[in-house]
């Protein structure tokens, strides 16, 4: 039996308030409650509920970044060539979009490069390069982003060339030592600015050319759409510059003239009106602009960010739909060949880390798998997909208390290469050492989480009711706003509620109905319900909470995560 199909275990998070919390400094009491949790002190509550671009740190205090903008503006005024190699994720082709409109707005034409994941790999390779400058010539300036800081010999390859190399990128530093480049932006050579994803760096290196040369007719803060796509979409922590860039990014997204973004937000079905939430990025435009690259070309996803015509826009917009749903296909295939694997191997599923590989997989889409599966199960997992030859590029996701870069290192003699975060990496190795390496993760992972079975959790941040939800609390919830990475959705739990059934079946899966308690009552939708094993009401359920506009008016419903009923919550 595979253990994620188990009904998670409930758990109140340790800070969640066990009774009712009064108001404070204007607040409901559910709000203080879970800017309580978030570790905020009553003092950071305004700053984190309204934050403010006038506090952003000054940008020149990060490492690397007197020397960058030397180099760069050494660029500008000799008119010498500049290139930019982003990797192909919607970090990478934002964080590229960015520095090509600021250093436009210099006077110099950059030339602009996605690598293939499938003919050269990630980062900054010898494959990549070569192709680069065969297509566009040598520049005298590389700007690499989101990529580079472990490339030591590549650097070394390209200063033999005659290119200096500027690197901007947030990734771990390697053992081998850093890179001889004319500069390397990265915020793990210091000690702040650490939780910054590349657009987010290349955001503050286009504010410290405009401090060292400012230009008064460019407004930097039209950059912040594509911040905000690159920030969500790359799961960094959504907490101190990132929560600023990203709030204010929203908002401008939501009015973006872009007709890259324009149309991308159509097809995708988002609809700006009343405002975006971080969630729309994660689930609608993400994964469409991330599919270009991980099926074949991002180079797709990075013309429609810089596409200035409509119906090229448009075009461009339904070449990622298209191959959206390609990756969807996809993905599903490999993800039901992996529970597949889980099935026939049970001892795997009930170890501390999955470890799995195959021939068959597309390497594009392993990453989403092994986040799916590290979710489902609530353990590390790292899948692997072997070419003809063997060679196996593996994509990795972790849970809170495992780094897979620590894990990483200690794997290293199964390993050919492998670098990233601690939550997300990648990792290479010859298929024939993929079981001694399941072993060796396997033990890292039990060192440092444990020996006891890693059942999936539920994580409530706490007991409220119906009547909890009134229009003051739900104004002030939307506050709380973008919700991500380091500042999780809140999820609630409601006792004792009412569902309106039989309801309306939509989509053949989805339920809407009502939620009924003490006389108050809420719309609510349940994604993937069992509608053939429902529980026997009164229902606990735990809930996030939703809200649109419609014709000016905002709504807000309820999303069911998970429901029981009562009567065997009381018993458990």
């Amino acid at each position: 039996m595979v253990p994620a199909t188990s009904r998670p275990r409930w758990v109140l998070r340790e800070n969640a308030a066990l009774g009712r919390v009064p108001d404070h400094q204007g607040l409901c009491g559910l709000a203080v409650e879970l800017l309580t949790q978030r570790g905020l002190a009553p003092a950071e509550w305004e700053g984190f509920l309204n934050p403010r671009l006038a506090t952003l740190a000054d940008p020149l205090a990060l490492p690397g970044m007197d020397a960058a903008v030397r180099r760069l503006l050494e660029a500008i005024d000799k008119g010498q060539g500049v290139g930019l190699y982003g990797d192909y994720d919607v970090d990478g082709v934002t964080s590229q979009a960015v520095m090509g409109q600021v250093l436009q707005a210099y006077g110099c034409q950059p030339r602009w490069f996605v690598p293939s994941r499938l003919d050269e790999g990630y980062g900054l390779s010898r494959a990549g390069l070569e192709r680069f400058f065969a297509e566009s010539g040598r520049p005298s300036v590389l700007v690499v982003m989101d990529c580079g800081t472990t490339s030591v010999a590549e650097v070394a390859w390209l200063a033999e060339q005659g290119v200096d190399c500027v690197i901007i990128d947030h990734h771990e530093l390697s053992p081998l030592g850093i890179p001889a480049a004319a500069a390397l932006v990265n915020p793990k050579l210091g000690e702040t600015h650490r939780d910054l994803c590349t657009v987010g760096l290349v955001f503050k290196v286009a504010h410290a050319l405009l401090k060292t040369r400012p230009l008064p007719e460019f407004d930097l803060k039209s950059c912040l759409d594509l911040v905000a796509m690159g920030t969500v979409a790359d799961m960094v922590p959504l907490r101190g510059e990132n929560r600023v860039l990203v709030r204010r990014g929203l908002e401008i997204l939501a009015q973006t003239r872009r007709q890259g973004l324009c149309a991308l937000m159509e097809v995708a079905g988002v609809k700006p009106e009343g405002g975006l939430q971080a969630s729309q990025i994660s689930y609608r435009l993400g994964p469409r602009i991330n599919a270009s690259g991980r099926l074949d070309q991002a180079m797709t996803s990075l013309q429609l960010l810089l596409c200035e015509d409509p119906q090229k826009a448009r075009a461009l917009a339904d070449e990622l739909e298209a191959c959206n749903r390609e990756r969807q296909s996809v993905e599903s295939s490999v993800h039901q060949d992996a529970m597949a694997q889980l099935q026939s191997n049970p001892d795997w599923a009930s170890q501390q880390a999955l470890v799995l590989g195959s021939p068959d997989w597309h390497p594009g889409v392993i990453g989403i798998v092994a986040s799916r599966l590290c979710r489902a199960f609530n353990r590390p997992c790292i899948l692997f997909a072997f070419d003809a030859q063997g060679v196996g590029k593996g994509s990795g996701r972790s849970v809170e208390g495992f780094s897979l870069v620590e894990a990483m290192a200690l794997c290293r003699d199964h390993l050919t290469g492998g670098g990233g975060h601690a939550m997300a990496a990648g990792f290479s190795l010859h298929r024939d050492q993929l079981d001694a390496f399941r072993r060796a993760f396997v033990q890292a992972a039990r060192q440092a989480l444990g020996e006891e079975p890693l059942a999936p959790l539920m994580l409530l941040d706490g007991d409220v009711e119906l009547a909890d939800l009134k229009p003051a609390f739900l104004d002030q919830y939307r506050l709380l706003e973008p919700f991500g990475m380091g500042n999780p959705e809140p999820v609630l739990r409601l006792r004792g509620v009412e569902p309106q059934l039989p309801g309306r079946v939509v989509g053949g899966k989805h339920l809407m109905f009502k939620l009924r308690q003490h006389g108050a009552q809420m719309d609510a939708c349940w994604f993937s319900a069992p509608l053939e094993q429902l529980p026997a009401p009164p229902w606990d359920v735990a809930v996030k909470l939703s809200h649109k506009v419609w014709r000016g008016r905002r709504t807000w419903s309820l999303f069911i995560e998970a429901a029981c009923s009562s009567a065997a919550a009381d018993q458990s």
